[in-house]
């Protein structure tokens, strides 16, 4: 008959505050499992069963898993922090089917190639200074009521079309001196209304060295 092997065998409660010798091996009766000790550690080190190994084959699992390292070059805890942001949780994504979405979107000069636009606005910037800054926005108010100089700033870059609408009241009232980029009709700005509102619109394709400037209507009030 062969000989028999038995090891000592303690419960995990009894495991908990035994350190044991350098390499003596006992049973947890409690799990059911090895434990290896090291002559100091409080507990062992317990040896996981074969069914409580996840196989190299993969297999199917319960409970939590704690990490500080990537599964497949994916750090979780970034994965996690990104998923648990309110800017990037599945319901605050725009699906690819389209949808309703709140918020500025800034392309910051990349295209939007072949959309069909509907019920759309342009921004109106109310002028206090002098200057046409096109960063702002492309329909323009200002009042006219003293010697003005304008100047138009921020055009888009070369190869690029870009315009913008001047609503000027009173334009006619006092000297307005133009950029001398402005290309007017038969090189002669128009005349404006002194009492009312003129329209102007402005179109450059160079970033700005020329700007086409026609009045699409003066004297409409």
């Amino acid at each position: 008959m062969a000989k028999k092997l038995q090891l000592r065998g303690g419960t995990t409660s009894e495991h908990s505050s035994f350190t044991g010798a350098v390499r003596e091996v006992t049973v947890d009766t409690t799990k059911d499992t090895l434990v290896v000790h090291d002559g100091s550690t409080a507990g062992g080190h317990v040896l996981a069963k074969d069914d409580e190994i996840l196989k190299l084959a993969g297999g199917a699992m319960t409970g939590a898993i704690t990490t500080n390292s990537t599964f497949d070059g994916v750090d979780i805890a970034v994965r996690d922090a990104i998923l648990t942001s309110t800017t990037t949780t599945a319901g605050a994504a725009l699906p690819k089917a389209g949808g309703t979405m709140t918020g500025d979107l800034n392309f910051s000069d990349n295209i939007l190639q072949r959309p069909e636009l509907k019920d759309y606005a342009e921004t109106k910037v109310a002028m206090g200074a002098n200057d046409v800054d096109l960063s702002a926005g492309n329909v323009f108010t200002k009042t006219i009521s003293g010697t003005t100089t304008l100047t138009f700033s921020n055009p888009p870059a070369t190869g690029k079309g870009g315009a913008f609408t001047l609503i000027l009241t009173n334009g006619g009232s006092a000297t307005i001196t133009w950029p001398t980029s402005v290309d007017w009709p038969a090189a002669t700005a128009p005349t404006l209304t002194a009492a009312g509102i003129d329209v102007l619109t402005f179109v450059t394709i160079d970033a700005g060295t020329i700007w086409y400037g026609i009045a699409s209507g003066v004297g409409m009030a």
